[in-house]
């Protein structure tokens, strides 16, 4: 299903008009603007961020009373669309972005992400180096 017909829970604060598409297909739309500079692939990022599925079911976050996820942005670890949504993003900005399923776990899911699922993140970047 494409991301545009898909109802997303209204917890999740989803508007897609106020997004930007990229051509890979994910919607991406700060929250709250960074008053920090753009990050860029290869920087060390520190963030907190949440995971959920459209209908609003947490699949992944960090713990809040956890330090900060730090992993280096463009690693190949992680989900394309993970790299692609926060890369260009803020330091002090918490970006949201939508990610369809080809650029997420696809077919296969991982863990509580069921096959074919679009991602919903909101992420805030703490600091990059």
């Amino acid at each position: 299903m494409s991301i545009d017909k898909v109802h997303f829970d209204p917890a999740l604060g989803v508007n897609l008009a106020l997004s930007t598409k990229t051509a890979d297909g994910i919607y991406i739309r700060d929250t709250v603007a960074g008053t920090g500079p753009a990050v860029a692939a290869g920087q060390t990022l520190n963030v907190r961020y949440l995971g959920s599925l459209v209908d609003g079911t947490t699949f992944d976050q960090t713990d809040p009373a956890a330090p900060d996820f730090v992993f280096q942005l463009g690693n190949s670890g992680y989900i394309k669309g993970w790299n692609e949504g926060i890369i260009g993003a803020n330091v002090g900005s918490t970006r949201q972005f939508i990610v369809p399923p080809e650029l997420g776990y696809g077919s296969r899911g991982q863990g509580a992400v069921p096959p074919n699922a679009i991602l919903v993140f909101s992420v805030t970047i703490d600091s990059a180096k």
